[in-house]
């Protein structure tokens, strides 16, 4: 019987487990997704353990899951990742000297973050130096430890703890058309409740990661506070009204909230992207996938193809893979969670 990984994603506002047969082409045989208590998780960061251990152990009941061992992700404010040229060495050698290497570069004490990488490229430097690309990750301990706590509670073993961006760059991956037969880049936005994650990729291969502090639940809370209304009915106003095309007039009351928190947002993205594409080595972005709950805002894939001036398209995070009969969803049930489950599937075909 071939083998199974199980992926599980604790966002801001909901977990969700995915268990895959097999890699690559694999088989999805089985997803599940439960919100979590308001406050449990601020911002991708756990606040409440034993809140979350509980909806863990919860959806193990309700998706049937079996297995323990699980491959979970990470991405906020206590994550940074940078890109930094290294002398070439073994690999060995730049696990030791890694945090000698970027303490430049990370804003976190390296006495208090665990560090990881991911060598990207060879190159010859000045004076014909071999030189290595290396995509570096820190992680502040005391998160790391939080979520390891919450998944003893749970029951659960970790077995590979792994970026969360770089998971959904993994789900979503496909051959990139090219540009005049000239180097092709994608960009991916996963957008969150409390965080959104921006990955470019070439081929499979990261080359800039940003974990930025905001998501969807930024307008949830601006209607709730502006206009005194309940979570459920700005959730719902939301979906309802949207933005408005760019430059089209806008009503006070709801969609002005909308617009005036959801323009905020998209100069954010707009900012990482630039700085992407400032540098001249880069390979030019040939489109950009949305995914993530925030990302069903009507209208605003279009408003971002305006302000990147790139093509925007609805990623779609079981492209890699075959779905079992066993996935008792619907059609829509599936487009929905498509949204979604990216970072999960991703997870689940991260071979342990």
């Amino acid at each position: 019987m071939a083998k199974t990984t199980i992926g599980l994603d604790i966002g801001t506002s909901a977990v969700r487990a995915a268990e895959i047969r097999g890699a690559d082409t694999g088989v999805l045989i089985r997803f599940a997704q439960l919100s979590l208590p308001a406050g449990s998780v601020v911002g991708g960061e756990i606040t409440d353990t034993e809140a979350v251990a509980a909806v863990i152990r919860d959806l193990w009941k309700q998706g049937e899951f079996k297995g323990k061992r699980v491959a979970v992700g990470v991405a906020n404010q206590s994550v940074v990742v940078r890109q930094v040229d290294v002398p070439k060495m073994d690999e060995a050698e730049l696990a030791s000297a890694l945090r000698y290497q970027v303490q430049d570069y990370i804003p976190i004490s390296m006495d208090d973050a665990l560090l990881d990488f991911m060598v990207l490229d060879e190159f010859e430097g000045e004076e014909h130096a071999p030189m290595l690309r290396v995509l570096a990750v820190a992680a502040q301990k005391d998160m790391v430890a939080n979520v390891m706590a919450v998944l003893d509670r749970a029951g659960l073993e970790p077995v590979v703890v792994d970026l969360a961006p770089l998971a959904a760059m993994r789900a979503l991956v496909e051959p990139i058309p090219s540009i005049l037969n000239e180097r092709s880049a994608e960009a991916i936005i996963d957008i969150g409740a409390g965080v959104t994650n921006v990955v470019v990729h070439e081929d499979g291969t990261p080359r800039f990661v940003r974990i930025l502090p905001s998501g969807g639940n930024d307008i949830t809370n601006a209607l709730v506070a502006e206009l005194r209304v309940s979570v459920d009915d700005a959730e719902a106003q939301k979906r309802v009204v949207g933005l408005q095309p760019e430059g089209a007039s806008v009503e006070a009351g709801v969609a002005t909230v909308i617009e005036q928190r959801a323009r905020a947002f998209i100069d954010d993205v707009r900012r990482s992207i630039d700085f992407y594409q400032s540098s001249p080595d880069q390979a030019k972005i040939a489109r950009v996938l949305v995914i993530g709950g925030g990302s069903r805002l009507p209208r605003l894939a279009e408003r971002l193809a305006t302000a990147l001036r790139l093509p925007v398209e609805e990623g779609q995070s079981f492209s890699r893979v075959k779905i079992s009969d066993d996935i008792r969803l619907t059609d829509e049930q599936l487009a929905e969670a498509s949204r979604v489950a990216a970072t999960v599937v991703g997870l689940a075909l991260e071979p342990e």
